[in-house]
């Protein structure tokens, strides 16, 4: 039968452990294809999704300098956060629509507003004034339209819940550390390299996709090497590897980034004319880029007495970085599934959703304010300081990372 014949892929992803099959009903082969087809709709979704955002990721900084100069890194991590604020408050609301009515419904209107959100994101050039503002509601509603609608269900006992907690302050730092990466990149090659706002896009978006490469190929050997030192051993030397990266990452040296002496924040609004409006829609955004001044702004004090962080020390920190934070995430969600075992674990799997999201709204919004008012050394600094904290925090609670079935002496770890 196709379900005995293909039993192996009905595991716990990373299990691989024999005895641990609990199935209460003998899977028919209808069902088996029907939650293959989904699950693969699945995984092109996510793949589409997580397309999407990248670009608009690295776009965020130099599209918000275009439509309003009033806006600061400060502001950047409140647009930043805002996607992740939307999606942690409609998530549950999402869910328990679900719960009680078609799914559709939460999914259709889901769909709808993400569509609105784009059109209103695409066209934030046209107001006159207080455009900042409305790409802070338009990233908001871009995350509600990507809350998840899955149904809670009910977790079983027996769960040592220090464990739990555990892995979700971990899993919160780790998306917390790549939150900020990803919202500080720009800034930091713009202010460190003198990169005009085209050139960082396309320069930064080159690196983003060798880091996705380089994931690729992590998750492809993280599950062989996990079978001969274990979960907990890799995560350890994922945060290891995630601290020399950004410890690299502080200036040191008596070399200073270029100055830009011109102030880009004019203050004054302006009086546009409709007309002016209509001719704006059809000017290339990118006329005016070449006569944009670059450099590290005047307007960040800390410009005037922090050394430069060089390329090839950024690039070495780039490749550290994105080979510690998937081994992090990934070990985060395989001791967490493990720590839960096989029953339901919707409640528990929305705990470190909510935890994700929390770390995606927090980390954007403390990089933009120290960055901005005390520059990379104390942020990097202080990013180390987290991270040496929550390898403290792994050591203390490293033999209770253990799965379910290992606590209660079914199988041996």
């Amino acid at each position: 039968m196709a379900g005995l014949r293909n039993e192996s892929e009905q595991e716990p992803l990373l299990g691989d452990i024999p005895g641990s099959r609990e199935w209460d009903i003998l899977e028919t082969e209808e069902h088996y294809k029907s939650r293959w087809r989904s699950i693969r709709i699945l995984y092109l979704t996510m793949f589409l999704s997580s397309v999407g955002f990248s670009i608009v990721i690295l776009s965020i900084w130099p599209y918000l300098q275009k439509i309003d100069p009033t806006a600061d890194t400060s502001f950047l991590g409140w647009v930043i956060a805002s996607y992740s604020l939307g999606q942690m408050i409609a998530s549950p609301i999402f869910g328990l629509w679900s719960n009680y009515r078609p799914r559709k419904e939460p999914l259709i209107v889901s769909i709808l507003i993400s569509v609105a959100a784009n059109c209103l994101y695409a066209y934030l050039h046209i107001p006159a004034s207080h455009n900042k503002y409305y790409m802070l509601v338009a990233r908001g509603l871009l995350g509600i339209g990507a809350a998840s609608t899955d149904e809670a269900q009910i977790p079983q006992g027996n769960i040592d819940q220090v464990a739990v907690v555990a892995i979700n302050v971990l899993f919160f730092v780790a998306l917390f550390i790549f939150a900020l990466f990803e919202t500080i990149i720009t800034p930091l090659t713009m202010d460190m390299y003198a990169w005009t706002q085209e050139q960082a896009v396309l320069y930064n978006g080159i690196i983003l996709a060798a880091l996705g490469v380089e994931a690729v190929v992590i998750f492809l050997g993280v599950k062989l090497l996990s079978k001969k030192i274990g979960e907990r051993a890799i995560l350890l030397g994922g945060l290891i590897v995630v601290w020399v990266g950004f410890f690299i990452l502080l200036p040191w040296g008596n070399q200073f980034p270029k100055i830009q002496w011109e102030d880009l924040h004019n203050n004054s609004i302006p009086n546009i004319t409709f007309g002016e409006i209509i001719i704006g829609l059809w000017k290339s955004p990118m006329e005016d880029d070449n006569e944009r001044p670059t450099g590290c702004s005047i307007e960040q004090a800390w410009c005037l007495y922090t050394p430069v962080i060089h390329l090839a020390q950024f690039l070495t920190s780039v490749v550290l970085i994105g080979l510690g934070y998937p081994v992090c995430n990934l070990m985060s969600y395989t001791l967490y599934s493990k720590i839960l075992g096989p029953k339901p674990q919707g409640v528990y799997m929305g705990w470190l959703t909510a935890s994700g999201s929390g770390a995606r709204i927090l980390g954007p919004m403390f990089i933009s304010q120290v960055y901005a008012h005390w520059g990379p050394r104390w942020a990097f600094s202080l990013v180390c300081g987290i991270i040496v904290l929550t390898i403290t925090l792994l050591g203390v609670v490293y033999k209770r990372l253990i799965a379910l079935s290992v606590r209660y002496g079914r199988i041996q770890e």
